[in-house]
């Protein structure tokens, strides 16, 4: 089985960092951000290969020089046409076999074997790993009456909707469907050009991770805002 990361985008939101170098470089305790990514899902016996989809000739060649040497991990350019778009070239790459997608921008130590079971036993097209409970980075108060009766610091809070952790088990059938797309529409969004109308048909899978820490980085300094849930993420991932 292979895992793609897809280490692609401008990275917006981590600008003026992400000027000079891709969010996938962020660092982090001395090393890049994608290097506990790809250390994790090296350390899973399922995964046989790590394909990490990039702007090569870009930024992007700042992570292919720091992976230069390394098995089991290969580059595929970025076609820069939306998080689906750039899966268009993977089919042969993946071999008719489910794969593992990670956004580069998420950390958290998801059990992708426990996921993969549940990709299977839903019969789905695609499983995402989500998440109900969030801990709030601001303090909260009940208020009765006009006064406040009692502050809650940063408490954990189980939220209404479930918040989708950017990482994935695609059934290899995506990528058919991404091509035929890709006919009409140059620039395509995974979630909402493909995942929303499978949805509709029953074909997408929720695996949640419960309490498992998980963190969107989307700059460095969400990792220093973070830095005690950061550092038990980093823990976790490196135990497997």
């Amino acid at each position: 089985m292979k895992a793609v990361i897809l280490a692609g985008g401008k990275g917006t939101r981590g600008r003026p960092f992400t000027d000079y170098f891709p969010k996938a470089m962020i660092p982090l305790d001395g090393r890049p951000l994608i290097s506990y990514i790809t250390d994790y899902l090296s350390s899973l016996k399922m995964i046989s290969e790590i394909v990490i989809v990039t702007d090569i000739a870009g930024l992007g060649g700042q992570i292919r020089h720091y992976f230069e040497g390394t098995s089991k991990i290969r580059f595929v350019q970025d076609s820069e046409s939306g998080t689906a778009g750039d899966l268009m070239h993977l089919q042969k790459i993946v071999n008719g076999e489910p794969f593992v997608l990670w956004f580069v921008d998420n950390i958290g130590a998801v059990d992708i074997q426990k996921m993969y079971k549940h990709f299977v036993a839903k019969k789905s097209m695609a499983c995402i790993a989500t998440r109900q409970y969030r801990k709030e980075e601001t303090g909260f108060a009940k208020v009765q009456d006009g006064k406040v009766m009692q502050f809650i610091e940063k408490p954990l809070v189980k939220m209404h909707d479930h918040e989708c952790t950017g990482i994935y088990v695609l059934s290899p059938k995506i990528i058919q469907i991404i091509r035929r797309k890709m006919r009409k529409k140059k620039n395509l969004n995974l979630s909402y050009d493909i995942l929303q109308e499978l949805s509709k048909e029953g074909l997408v899978s929720s695996f949640d991770i419960g309490k498992t820490d998980w963190l969107d980085v989307e700059s460095p300094n969400v990792l220093e805002r973070k830095k005690d849930t950061v550092r038990k993420i980093i823990t976790k991932m490196s135990q497997r």
